[in-house]
């Protein structure tokens, strides 16, 4: 049976209704193909989110290993560019040898005139091996790849070590010591003689009296000291906010009388300051305000392998522990290494130079660059005066050829089957996951524009019918007449 009513006009209301969830669906239908994507928040697929957002975090990761890939090859050009004119030296420097192999045409003056030369040949291959770099990274002179092993952790939290340590190039694997000459300290007060806390340090149960609660602050955060409060009550809370103030504080035995002692949290000078300001003497001996800085850095010296030790200093900003040399190398020392003495802590490897060639952790490759000095290669004392000594210098330069040679084909193969190999892999794995994070996130604009033309029909005819719905309970006025 049907009812006239003019107060609540039920079919206003679903007309309504249904206009307003059609018009929600219209607007996400015209952001969806404004942006292009399917998923513009959570709220829209909160698990297909949560999956493309992991997908993107891997392409990101390809497309950086990809320019790791390429810095690689530059870097392996670059090496392999200055190792083919030490080739063409050596050749040069053959062709000097076999020179002066012939006795019966050249006389003393020209044979010196070619050992001059051959010389000059080694001082430019000693030049190429010491002053090749990729970026402000020496490669040819044997501290390519530089990498530094914590091993005792107990006495260093941080060791990063590079291809120079001081004004030394590290040529050579080896360990790494420290020496530490004076240990950082913490800013501390002299006591605080407050009131008597108690005859043993650490007693403080003594109740903190009317005549001496009040406020204090310790390094600008507040506190209160209530009447009635123990002496290890108010330890206990300055120590809780002790990440704030950065400072603890506990009670010591001063002279047979308990006292309050504030110590900074960090180690050196910087950020130190240890201020306490009080209007009562709940925490000091008066009301009024104590100020120290007293915290001491650490000084240490370094040494790599046979290198001569180098001294470390705190860098600035950096807590007391934290020691730098002038080409960014650091110690941090823990507590337990903040003593006096020589600790071995860690060990570099040189010569093979890591590079991050995956989007993931641990996906690396080696590249073993070794010296290429005149000494290195055999070449650091050549006499071609005579035939003999000419004869026992082409055999050292034929071996020193064959030596870099070696190099240039390792560094090619390296290119090759290592890098461009890699490069292709990373970018067919780059385009399958763009493809599935695509098909998770971005639109069908085809489907959407389907969707979104019967939400605009569904829009305009719902519209229609709530404005009919409106005028329906005018019908009740024929009933009235």
């Amino acid at each position: 049976m049907s009812s006239f009513r003019v107060n609540t006009n039920v079919m206003a209301m679903n007309a309504l209704r249904n206009v307003s969830m059609t018009n929600a669906e219209f607007g996400q239908s015209i952001n969806r193909l404004s942006t292009g994507l399917r998923i513009n928040s959570g709220a829209d697929d909160p698990a297909g989110l949560q999956i493309s957002e992991g997908f993107r975090a891997q392409i990101s990761g390809i497309d950086q290993a990809l320019r790791n890939n390429q810095d690689a090859t530059n870097y392996a050009k670059t090496a392999e560019g200055a190792l083919s004119e030490v080739n063409k030296l050596l050749r040069d420097a053959r062709s000097l040898a076999l020179a002066n192999s012939n006795d019966a045409t050249l006389t003393t003056t020209q044979k010196q005139a070619n050992a001059n030369q051959l010389t000059s040949i080694l001082s430019s291959v000693d030049r190429i091996s010491q002053n090749t770099q990729f970026g402000a990274k020496r490669i040819l002179n044997g501290s390519a790849g530089v990498t530094a092993t914590l091993t005792d952790a107990t006495k260093v939290a941080t060791l990063a070590i590079g291809g120079r340590i001081g004004a030394q190039d590290i040529t050579a694997s080896g360990g790494v010591s420290i020496t530490v000459s004076a240990p950082a300290v913490q800013a501390k007060t002299t006591v605080v003689q407050s009131r008597d806390l108690g005859a043993l340090a650490g007693s403080g149960a003594a109740l903190i009296g009317a005549a001496n609660a009040g406020s204090f602050a310790i390094n600008g955060v507040n506190f209160t000291a209530s009447a009635g409060m123990s002496n290890n009550q108010l330890r206990d809370m300055v120590n809780a906010r002790s990440a704030d103030t950065g400072v603890t504080t506990q009670i010591i035995n001063n002279a047979g009388n308990g006292a309050f002692q504030f110590t900074a949290n960090q180690f050196g000078t910087i950020g130190n300051a240890i201020q306490v300001t009080s209007s009562s003497t709940a925490a000091m001996a008066a009301a009024g305000t104590l100020t120290l800085s007293g915290g001491i850095n650490a000084a240490a010296t370094v040494t790599v392998g046979s290198l001569l030790a180098v001294n470390f200093d705190t860098a600035a900003g950096d807590d007391g522990l934290t020691l730098k040399d002038v080409n960014g190398n650091t110690v941090k020392l823990t507590q337990t290494g903040n003593t006096a003495g020589t600790s071995t802590v860690g060990q570099v490897l040189a010569g093979s130079a890591q590079f991050q060639i995956g989007g993931n952790a641990n996906q690396t490759v080696n590249l073993s660059l070794a010296s290429s000095s005149s000494t290195t290669l055999g070449l650091g004392s050549l006499d071609i005066m005579s035939t003999a000594s000419s004869a026992t210098a082409l055999a050292a330069i034929d071996t020193a050829i064959e030596s870099v040679s070696a190099s240039r084909g390792n560094i090619g193969n390296f290119m090759r089957n290592v890098l461009e190999s890699n490069t292709r892999a990373l970018g067919i794995s780059r385009e399958n996951l763009a493809a599935t994070e695509s098909t998770i996130r971005d639109v069908d604009v085809a489907a959407e524009m389907t969707a979104f033309t019967r939400y605009q029909i569904l829009q305009q005819s719902g519209m229609a019918m709530l404005t009919q719905a409106n005028q329906a309970p005018q019908a009740v006025l024929a009933l009235l007449k």
